[in-house]
């Protein structure tokens, strides 16, 4: 994958227990999968379990607290809550909410008041001062002590501060261009480092059209400048891999279609966090039918046909996590997704991801009709033949057994390897369940078609 930042963040910053879970189950891939792992990896690791770990003694701490405060007035509770609210904001519809639970509460995608349900005319939170002073009053008088809000706000990794100097980034992005370049710059460089920042993009609903403003503003792609393109692009990328942002992303009506200009422009690093960005979005099925019918499919699978390095692999997974929905799968076949997947194949590139997206395809029967014009049966057989890989030969021999319940003309090729290397015998006798069952399926085809021919 293309510099996303994800794997660089700095777990020393407090953030969600459920984001830094996500930063070290990475690591831990990373460590596990890769040989050529670097020690700064392992360090990384380290840290984000350190930091986990002080977030779960920080968190016992202030639950020891907050049980003194269990008898306070009822108005000085949150509705959300229950306990004694540490930040009192005011929410559009008047009711008072502490304000982390209400983020959280809106950052879910609501825009009704929890207590009495009214659509929200705005998400913006006005401070209580007035309940603020009486909960600090009634404090002292009970001598209990209240963590102070701002440290509060820091579980979630964001200030006061930390918000107002996000606003007046998307405030530059529509300033002169090297505002918008040195704007862009860190605000991928705050998304990449603080999972917290993710979130703010999801607080206001103008922050992503506020982003893209470069990007939209420029009829021809010329027009735009490569790095301040790149910077935006991956800043898209990083916002969304905050769940709760996937379908507002997604939803924003100008995402997509810059997402899919990227993928043809600028530099390879913005081709590739494009296709990374679709990839991510598409883990959600409304993002997958939005994604696949605004045509996305076409420039994926053209990126895939050219076979730059850094590319393959995000634009593979985009295309695998799109076809899972059977209406992209038609769409996919359509724009050419079997000829560019096979001659990859063939190629010996990225063999493992693309066989996983061709096994998916073969459900699709035009799929099939192109596979047995392109040699793909010779193709499957010699990876069976020759692979190490249970999961590639399984995959191979489910779309062989398709191909040849489809095409009986495919069996004489099927018959002849069998009879020089007894490939399929041996699958059906060693390989997973699966592939034993695919395996000796096309055997019993095998046979019927013999005693035909003897019959005749």
């Amino acid at each position: 994958m293309a510099k996303t930042g994800v794997l660089d963040s700095d777990p020393t910053v407090m953030v969600k227990p459920s984001e830094l879970k996500k930063e070290l189950q990475k690591l831990v891939k990373l460590i596990v999968d890769d040989d050529d792992y670097c020690t700064e990896t392992i360090d990384q690791a380290k840290e984000t379990l350190y930091a986990l770990k002080q977030l779960k003694i920080n968190k016992r701490s202030l639950s020891i607290k907050l049980h003194e405060t269990l008898r306070c007035p009822e108005d000085f509770k949150c509705p959300l809550s229950n306990d004694l609210m540490r930040d009192p904001v005011i929410l559009a519809s008047g009711q008072t909410f502490d304000k982390p639970y209400i983020q959280r509460w809106l950052k879910a995608g609501n825009r009704t008041c929890p207590r009495t349900q009214q659509v929200l005319s705005h998400t913006i939170l006005t401070p209580n001062h007035l309940i603020r002073e009486m909960i600090s009053q009634w404090c002292k008088s009970q001598g209990v002590e209240v963590p102070n809000p701002v440290q509060y706000i820091n579980e979630e990794g964001i200030t006061e501060a930390d918000r107002d100097h996000f606003l007046s980034l998307l405030e530059k992005m529509s300033a002169t261009l090297f505002e918008k370049k040195e704007a862009a710059k860190e605000l991928r460089l705050l998304t990449k480092r603080m999972p917290s920042f993710r979130a703010l993009f999801g607080e206001c609903l103008d922050a992503i059209p506020q982003l893209l403003t470069p990007l939209s503003e420029n009829k021809f792609p010329s027009g735009i400048h490569p790095n301040l393109q790149e910077d935006v692009i991956t800043t898209l990328l990083n916002i969304s891999i905050h769940d709760n942002n996937k379908k507002l992303v997604a939803e924003t009506p100008m995402v997509i279609p810059l997402l899919m200009e990227a993928l043809t422009s600028g530099t390879i690093e913005t081709r590739s966090n494009a296709a990374a960005a679709l990839f991510t979005l598409s883990a959600l099925d409304s993002n997958k039918t939005l994604i696949g019918k605004s045509g996305a499919l076409k420039p994926l699978i053209d990126l895939l046909e050219e076979g730059h390095p850094l590319t393959v692999k995000d634009v593979a997974s985009a295309i695998f996590n799109l076809c899972i929905i059977h209406e992209n799968k038609a769409r996919a076949v359509g724009d050419g997704a079997v000829r560019v997947i096979l001659k990859k194949i063939m190629d010996g590139v990225h063999v493992d991801e693309l066989l996983a997206i061709l096994v998916m395809l073969s459900s699709h029967h035009r799929a099939v009709d192109e596979m047995g014009d392109l040699g793909t049966v010779p193709c499957l057989l010699g990876i069976i033949r020759e692979s190490n890989c249970e999961r590639n030969k399984e995959n191979c021999i489910a779309i062989l057994h398709t191909i040849c319940l489809t095409d009986r003309t495919k069996l004489k090729a099927m018959r002849e390897e069998e009879n020089s290397y007894g490939t399929i015998s041996k699958l059906a006798q060693v390989g997973t369940a699966r592939a034993k069952r695919k395996a000796n399926g096309i055997l019993d085809r095998l046979k019927r078609a013999i005693n035909i021919t003897h019959t005749a």
